[in-house]
């Protein structure tokens, strides 16, 4: 994982707990605390979904969650901004093809 320990305004990172999430059904670790995009990119993903007309990769574009570019499908919810939502133990994170569809689990 790659992540940035020592930032010049942020000040050193002192999260320690990890909590795993699902990702296209492979486990991966993530800090507690730390945005689902964040986690994704510290494990080497960066797209996050393909447009629903040319089928187009997308990720992290502004991080702030005005864009809806790293809009993923997370516990079956489409279309959730996952870098301004947290990550939580046990959560499922997928990869969102168009609009993404609503999954009854």
């Amino acid at each position: 994982m790659t992540r940035i320990k020592d930032h010049p305004i942020l000040g050193k990172d002192t999260r320690e707990e990890i909590v795993t999430i699902t990702f296209d059904g492979k486990e991966i670790t993530a800090l507690k605390g730390e945005m689902i995009a964040s986690a994704l990119i510290a494990n080497g993903v960066h797209s996050f979904r393909y447009t629903e007309k040319h089928n187009k990769p997308r990720g992290i574009y502004c991080g702030i969650g005005r864009c809806t570019d790293c809009v993923m499908i997370v516990d079956g919810i489409p279309n959730v901004r996952t870098c301004v939502t947290e990550v939580k133990d046990g959560m499922k994170v997928e990869t969102q093809y168009g609009r993404g569809e609503w999954k009854n689990e």
